[in-house]
C-alpha cells in the first residue's frame, strides 16, 4: 500500500474528530456481559442466494474469536458468538434478531449480513440498546444518524459505502477511459438503490446523461432482457449493482450477443468467486474495492500465515468475505479491550467514539470513528480481473 493511500485514510479520520455536538442520552445495553464472557450475535446467509458470502464471513468470525479467546479473551472474558441463518430473507433476519435480543441477551450485533436483512432488523436492536457494529453492507442507513435521535448513535460501519465508492470508481473510469454512454443494472433492493444513487449523483456532477437504467429482482438468474436493452441503448460502460452470480450471468449473456462492452462492479462484486466461477467470461471486469485481495502464493508475513491457518481450519481458501468477517470481530475486540476491565455498553460506545485507531493485518485503511462520524473510510480502489485474478488498477480514490 502506498504512503499516499495511508495518508488519505488518516486525513479522513482526522477530519472526523472536529466539531463534536452535544448528544441526548443514548440507551445502551449491558446484557451479554458476565464475569467470564461477552455474548455477541450475528445473522448470515448460510442457505440462501448469497451463502457464498455468509459461510466464509461466519468462518472468518469464528477464526477471530478462536484467536482472541486463545490469547486470554477481552480482559479475561471469552467471546461467545450466537450465529443465526437469515437465508438473505428480511423476515428471517427480524426473527433471528428478536431471538438474539430477547433470549440470547446479546451485548452487540457484529457483522450482520445484507442490506435488506440489516435494514429490516435494525430498529429491533436500536430500541433494545444493542449496538449494530460493522454490518456486511455499506448502505448509508448503517452509519448515517440523526443526533436528535439518540438510539441511532448505536450504528457503526467499517466498510466502504456504496454511494461514495460507486461515485469514485465511476468517475475514474469515465475520465480514464473516456466513456460517453454509461448505464447501470442494479439489484432492486436497498443495496442496489445505493449503487444507483452513486451512479446518478456522479453522472449529474459530470453533466452526463445515463444511456440506460435497468434492474433485476434479488435472486434472479436470467438477465437476457436487461442485457438486450442495454445493448440496444448503445451503452459503452455497464455499472453492476450486483453481488456474486449476477456479474457472471450478465457478462455471459453479453458474450452470447457478441456485445463488447466494459463492466464495472460495485464493491460486492470484488470477491474471489467471481473470477473463479466466471473464468474467461469475466476476464477484464473492473470493480470498486476497499483493499487488495491477498493470494496465498504471493502473500507474506502475517497475511500468509492467516491464509494458511484458514485453509487448515475450514478446508477451503480464504476469500474477501472471510477477511471481512475476521476483521469485524477483531475490530470489536480492539474497542472492547479499550473500554477496559469494567466493560459496560456505555464504555464500549465511548471507546468506539474515542478516535482510537484500529489497523488490521491486511493493510486496509485504518478504522477510526468519532462522535460525529460512524463511518471508518471512504477510500476506494479499482481492481480488474486479469488472468483469473483481481489486480490493482488504481488506489487512493476518494469522494
Amino acid at each position: 500500500m502506498s504512503k499516499s493511500y495511508r495518508a488519505l485514510g488518516l486525513a479522513v479520520s482526522a477530519l472526523a474528530l472536529t466539531h463534536l455536538p452535544a448528544y441526548a442520552q443514548t440507551k445502551v445495553t449491558n446484557e451479554g456481559i458476565s464475569a467470564s464472557e461477552i455474548v455477541i450475535g450475528t445473522h448470515q446467509d448460510l442457505s440462501g442466494p448469497i451463502k457464498g458470502w455468509g459461510v466464509p464471513v461466519s468462518n472468518g468470525m469464528k477464526m477471530a474469536i478462536d484467536e482472541v479467546n486463545a490469547a486470554g479473551g477481552i480482559h479475561g472474558r471469552k467471546i461467545k458468538l450466537v450465529l443465526e441463518d437469515s437465508g438473505y430473507d428480511p423476515k428471517r433476519a427480524v426473527l433471528a434478531s428478536q431471538k438474539m435480543v430477547e433470549r440470547d441477551k446479546i451485548f452487540a450485533m457484529v457483522g450482520p449480513m445484507g442490506s435488506p436483512t440489516v435494514l429490516a432488523s435494525q430498529d429491533i436492536l436500536l430500541e433494545a440498546g444493542v449496538m449494530q457494529l460493522f454490518p456486511l453492507t455499506a448502505a448509508e442507513f448503517t452509519f448515517k444518524f440523526d443526533p436528535a435521535k439518540p438510539q441511532e448513535r448505536l450504528k457503526f460501519n467499517n466498510l466502504l459505502p456504496y454511494v461514495e465508492s460507486t461515485r469514485a470508481a465511476l468517475k475514474y473510469m469515465m475520465e480514464a477511459k473516456n466513456f460517453k454512454k454509461p448505464c447501470i443494472m442494479h439489484q432492486d433492493d436497498e443495496y442496489g438503490k445505493n449503487v444507483l444513487d452513486g451512479f446518478n449523483q456522479q453522472l449529474a456532477a459530470m453533466k452526463v446523461t445515463p444511456a440506460s437504467i435497468t434492474s433485476y429482482k434479488r435472486g434472479a438468474s436470467d438477465f437476457s432482457a436487461q442485457v438486450a436493452k442495454m445493448k440496444s441503448d448503445g451503452c459503452d460502460l455497464v455499472v453492476l449493482g450486483a453481488v456474486l452470480r449476477e456479474p457472471i450471468g450478465t457478462m455471459g449473456e453479453a458474450k452470447k450477443l457478441g456485445w463488447d462492452v466494459t463492466f464495472l462492479g460495485a464493491t460486492p462484486v470484488n470477491v474471489l468467486e467471481v473470477p473463479a466461477l466466471g473464468k474467461e467470461v469475466v476476464e477484464g471486469l473492473y470493480s470498486a474495492s476497499g483493499f487488495e485481495i491477498p493470494y496465498e502464493d504471493t502473500a507474506k508475513g502475517k497475511v500468509k500465515d492467516w491464509l494458511v491457518n484458514y485453509k487448515k481450519m475450514f478446508g477451503a481458501d480464504a476469500n474477501t468475505q472471510a477477511i471481512i468477517g475476521y476483521n469485524a470481530v477483531m475490530t470489536f475486540a480492539h474497542y472492547a479491550n479499550k473500554a477496559g476491565k469494567d466493560l459496560t455498553g456505555q464504555k464500549m460506545l465511548d471507546a468506539l467514539e474515542s478516535g482510537d485507531k484500529f489497523q488490521d493485518i491486511f493493510s486496509s485503511p485504518p478504522t477510526v470513528f468519532s462522535k460525529t462520524n460512524h463511518l471508518a473510510t471512504t477510500i476506494t480502489q479499482v481492481q480488474q480481473v486479469k488472468n483469473g485474478r483481481w489486480v490493482l488498477v488504481k488506489e487512493g480514490l476518494m469522494f
